[in-house]
């Protein structure tokens, strides 16, 4: 038999610990020493408490441990509960890391707010250009919405163009509208193509259409941190007596390895105001 403080160490909990679970009968001790009221406690027993602790550090409140306790938990189910933890956890960590990010360029573009230059922006006549085209819908605009969505749709669309022998005749084009039924952003991931395949290969041809005056800025860096220059293009839009006629379309100039080398051209267009 085992002192309270020996299972203790070997369990590596508290002994407070093991007198809270002895107090609610969630792990009695073998046996209480009548004269001296010491609890002992069996080897045996670090099994349950073994499984007290993992059910508990899974987030499972004591109750419910008592209830999983009932049920003869096997350690194959454990490793079920642990895995499905660890997923919602992982999820969890880029859901606050993501957010994270974007709070960071929210303060760069406070940080930065009037710092870009007006001759950043060229007024220029966009050609209509024939694209290969797979959508999808986003729940918002942001960077952090927009990312999960577009990236897997560019690379179905390589794998597809590539399997119907097409080789893009120009950088990618990305465009949005805010039309999606039941709200969402519906994106678009287009590569430029010469010629219409024959037959069906799982992406659409269509013509995106002549943009006859659009404001044009170039953001270098990472598509996440987009904002700053969304935001700068807008200003200068508004400030040069212009209206916007839609969300800026993004040609991808340049899409190296390291994404912090990117650049790419936004597009507005735009009308006399």
């Amino acid at each position: 038999m085992l002192s309270i403080g020996d299972f203790a160490r070997h369990g590596r909990v508290s002994v407070r610990m093991l007198r809270h679970y002895d107090a609610i009968g969630l792990l009695r001790p073998a046996r209480v020493d009548q004269a001296s009221g010491y609890r002992l406690y069996a080897a045996g027993q670090l099994a349950q408490l073994n499984r007290i602790v993992a059910l508990k550090d899974l987030g499972f409140t004591l109750d419910q441990v008592r209830a999983v306790l009932d049920e003869q938990v096997s350690a194959e189910q454990l490793r079920g509960m642990l895995r499905l933890r660890q997923a919602e956890l992982e999820a969890r960590i880029a859901a606050d890391t993501s957010r994270l990010a974007q709070v960071e360029a929210r303060l760069r573009i406070i940080e930065t707010e009037g710092a870009m230059p007006a001759e950043d922006v060229q007024i220029k006549r966009i050609q209509a250009v024939r694209v290969a085209e797979l959508t999808a819908v986003a729940e918002r605009l942001e960077p952090e919405f927009i990312t999960p969505v577009i990236q897997p749709l560019y690379r179905e669309l390589g794998d597809l163009l590539g399997r119907a022998g097409l080789t893009p005749s120009g950088p990618a084009i990305a465009c949005y509208d805010d039309t999606a039924d039941g709200g969402g952003v519906v994106v678009h991931a287009t590569l430029p193509v010469s010629t219409d395949p024959a037959g069906e290969h799982g992406f659409r041809i269509t013509d995106l259409p002549e943009m006859t005056q659009a404001a044009t800025m170039i953001h270098r860096g990472s598509m996440d941190h987009v904002l700053a220059t969304v935001q700068a293009l807008a200003r200068w839009i508004d400030d040069h007596g212009y209206r916007s006629l839609g969300i800026p379309r993004e040609l991808y100039l340049e899409c190296p390895d390291d994404q912090d080398q990117w650049v790419t051209e936004l597009q507005e267009p735009i009308t006399s105001r």
